[in-house]
């Protein structure tokens, strides 16, 4: 097998293997589609040139190639995605208790489980309602697929907030009825009474990763609403302005450590996205090669105004 391994920062380097082996409970997965994502770009920026080599890529969609004895549930030629990890390689090697099966007619680089089952988990804790009031800061792919998934529940107005134009633009092709750069937004959706600015929206939903985006937020979000920080704050040290408190918010943590609850999640983002009702097509902006990690990586760092999510497709066909 081929695999890509992280040598030191920014540096990835493509080896041979053997093949590896499943496990009585495991299947091994030809990759034919893995996503590159965000909670992976610090290990590639710092990654120690003294340590031993990482395998990254957790956004895993491929065919089945073989089964261990327990693993009943799957056969050879199986197109499945879960969660899995070390999917930058041509094979990987995932519990067969994680897997769901590739919904008819959509290819593997569209049906990535992990990112869209995250983002449906996160989404399911917020009161998102037919008639309410919902606003999605950073329009990043996190941030899209968020849309995709509020629309769903019939908001009574949905509104994407973001600086680059081209990622509104998106937004309103995926359902937003308003979007506007975070100086932009209009005084009636933050309104100035009290303590704190009273926002207009029932739920915001943060996908940024920055302090400013907490900011905006926390403007947006109305006295007893619900902010769902999504987004991956590397730093460890973002802030959040405590004049929420004094509007009686309910803030959520948008990342879920259950596995449990992961899979559930991605049963109902599969059922979505067979029904037509979530799609990657308009997310997918950049494709590689296993070669082409760092490049990967790199395109997601700068975040160039056409690019929103990219997948390296370690084995085509």
């Amino acid at each position: 097998m081929r695999l890509s391994q992280l040598v030191g920062p920014r540096t990835s380097k493509v080896v041979e293997r053997p093949d590896p082996v499943p496990a009585a409970d495991q299947v091994l997965v030809e990759v034919l589609a893995c996503g590159v994502c965000t909670s992976d770009l610090s290990a590639w920026r710092n990654h120690d040139p003294g340590s031993e080599p990482m395998r990254l890529g957790h956004e895993i969609a491929g065919r089945v190639v073989a089964v261990g004895a327990d693993a009943t549930r799957w056969a050879v030629g199986d197109l499945v995605t879960g969660l899995g990890g070390e999917g930058f390689a041509s094979l990987a090697v995932m519990d067969a208790d994680a897997l769901l099966p590739v919904p008819a007619g959509i290819e593997p680089a569209h049906v990535l489980g992990e990112p869209v089952a995250v983002l449906e988990e996160a989404l399911s804790r917020s009161p998102v309602s037919a008639g309410g009031r919902v606003a999605v800061v950073g329009l990043g792919f996190m941030g899209l697929g968020l849309v995709q998934l509020a629309k769903r529940h019939a908001p009574g107005l949905l509104v994407g907030v973001d600086p680059d134009p081209a990622r509104r633009a998106r937004a309103v092709s995926l359902g937003a009825d308003l979007v506007f750069a975070p100086d932009e937004v209009p005084a009636e959706y933050l309104g100035q009474t009290g303590r704190a600015a009273d926002g207009r929206f029932d739920v915001v939903l943060e996908a940024t990763g920055v302090t400013p985006g907490l900011a905006t937020a926390g403007r947006l979000v109305r006295p007893f609403g619900t902010l769902n920080v999504v987004g991956y704050h590397h730093s460890g040290d973002a802030k959040m302005d405590m004049d929420l408190w004094y509007k009686a918010v309910t803030v959520v943590n948008g990342f879920c450590p259950d596995r449990t609850r992961t899979i559930a999640a991605m049963v109902t983002a599969l059922e979505l996205i067979a029904q037509r009702r979530f799609s990657y097509a308009p997310l997918v902006t950049h494709r590689y090669t296993l070669d082409q990690i760092d490049d990967a990586f790199a395109a997601m760092e700068a975040a160039g105004p056409d690019f929103v999510k990219g997948v390296v497709r370690p084995v085509s066909g």
